[in-house]
């Protein structure tokens, strides 16, 4: 009972009218940024940070985050509608709900991904609720040498289980981390890297780089990357879908909560990862895999459910141990920083009505957007017709009076133009800007907790393996770091073996 009684509380938080406005408003947007190709929730989210500073901090979160898994619904519509994926974790819906659309069963499609959805976002809500303060408790246990191993783990598994290059993610992440050490050094008091800018001594703020970086990098990258226009198939109708098809989805479903809510909590996972992987995992287990890429119904609900149950999460180790899982989480972690918030393990015991206002928060936004998804599709069609040359410059003046705002400095404005330039730059040349953010947030968790660990280990760095958890972690990094060798070299003995095999056949001719 006792474990009952805050979480009755936070549906009490959640049901203020402010809060439910603010939910509300944040998963509307959330479709809507959806369906936009390009600005996705991260780039949404860093524009909109400055908005949050005059807001009750509860408020504040509950709109980011509904901005943040409204998202992964609005995405599907573009997907199935017009063969363009909105956001990343519905590229692979395309595959089979644009086929459905064609053959006249769009309604069934974005019926499934609805269904799907809900279902996998409630499912990882109830393990969220559950695994959570259990996690938060076994972190009380957490000191400086934990810390330095979970950062250092966390940094690696985004720079590895990220898309694209391995060799530009960690590229990326060092460049995070030599960001986070601008500024005066906290043990010592020394300038680091200022330049003798007073504006620096204080180090470089979060919400410019992620402003600069997600805002007003994507939106330059997106002018540039013209998206071919495409005509929507006809009218959506049926969109209930039939019990065969239902029958046919439900254990995609089934597998795609469970997998999506694993993956979700691993640093770099998330959405599109999760999305990617139960496709693959459908299609692997079907009798029939012929039928995948033809309309086959489990390959749209299957990813729909894996990416909403991973995008809610995704929130676990942000909250309980103060670790962001992905780019979006690193963007709410400095959102709560702006409200004096700490995220990690004393979360849920000294700010409850924050943690599981939050948390009970999304029970209410997904059913608003189950709701809400299938009947504003029209609109959201509309929507795309606006060109990007005229949404681009309107986005772009946005986020640079949302940067001013912040302390009214020019300087700020200065930096979100910098990070903009650098954010297209790294787009532009196949560098994912999330390890980057990801390593600026926890490389001043890392270095403060490396050197006071070393203080209490008396510079010794065998200490780590003094303590269970810390050995634990690092012997876990170590092999996800030799992982990638061992792969390449186990590809090449089998190279060979053929090789040597044919060499042998050919003297034994001879």
């Amino acid at each position: 009972m006792d474990f009952l009684n805050p979480v009755i509380n936070g549906f009490a938080v959640v049901l203020e009218p402010m809060n439910l406005l603010y939910c509300l408003i944040g998963v509307v947007i959330g479709m809507l940024i959806g369906v936009l190709p390009g600005l996705g929730p991260a780039a949404t989210i860093a524009i909109l940070l400055p908005l949050t500073y005059n807001v009750e901090p509860v408020t504040a979160i509950i709109m980011l985050a509904g901005i943040f898994y409204g998202a992964q619904y609005g995405g599907t519509i573009t997907s199935v509608l017009l063969r363009l994926p909105g956001e990343a974790s519905s590229v692979v819906t395309v595959f089979d709900g644009y086929q459905m659309a064609k053959q006249g069963r769009a309604g069934t499609a974005l019926g499934l991904a609805s269904i799907g959805s809900f279902v996998g976002g409630t499912a990882a809500i109830i393990g969220l609720t559950f695994l959570a303060p259990i996690v938060a408790s076994f972190a009380l246990d957490f000191g400086p040498a934990e810390y330095t191993a979970l950062a250092l783990l966390g940094i690696l598994l985004v720079a590895t289980i990220s898309s694209g290059s391995k060799t530009k993610a960690l590229i990326a992440a060092a460049l995070g981390l030599l960001l986070a050490t601008v500024g005066r050094d906290i043990f010592t008091g020394e300038n680091r890297f200022t330049f003798g800018s007073l504006e620096l001594a204080d180090g470089i703020d979060f919400v410019p780089i992620a402003m600069g970086i997600f805002g007003l990098g994507e939106i330059l990258y997106n002018l540039e990357e013209r998206h071919r226009a495409a005509k929507a198939p006809s009218a959506v109708a049926n969109v209930w879908p039939s019990r065969g098809d239902l029958k046919q989805a439900s254990g995609a479903i089934g597998r795609g909560s469970v997998l999506g809510f694993f993956l979700g909590i691993l640093p770099g996972g998330g959405a599109t990862i999760a999305s990617m992987a139960s496709y693959a995992m459908e299609k692997k287990r079907a009798k029939q895999p012929e039928r995948f890429g033809k309309g086959a119904p489990e390959g749209v609900a299957g990813p729909e459910t894996a990416n909403n149950a991973a995008a809610t999460s995704s929130f676990i180790p942000l909250l309980t141990l103060g670790i962001p899982a992905n780019a979006t989480m690193a963007l709410m972690f400095g959102a709560l920083l702006i409200q004096g918030v700490t995220p990690g393990p004393q979360l849920v015991e000294q700010d409850p009505g924050l943690f599981w206002g939050v948390v009970n928060s999304m029970y209410i936004g997904n059913i608003l957007l189950l709701i809400m998804s299938l009947p504003l599709v029209g609109i959201f069609v509309k929507i795309l017709r606006v060109r990007a040359a005229i949404l681009a410059p309107i986005t772009a003046l946005i986020t640079l009076l949302g940067a001013y705002t912040i302390n009214n400095s020019m300087f700020d404005v200065t930096l979100v133009v910098v990070f903009g330039i650098v954010g297209y730059l790294m787009k532009k040349f196949g560098f994912e800007p999330g390890p980057l953010v990801l390593a600026f947030v926890l490389g001043s968790l890392l270095e403060s907790s490396l050197r006071r660990a070393l203080l209490v280990f008396g510079g010794d760095p065998l200490g780590f393996f003094s303590r269970p958890i810390s050995a634990t972690l690092l012997i876990v990094f170590v092999l996800v770091a030799a992982l990638p060798g061992i792969r390449s070299g186990l590809a090449k003995r089998k190279a060979t073996i053929p090789a040597d095999t044919a060499a042998t056949e050919i003297k034994e001719k001879v």
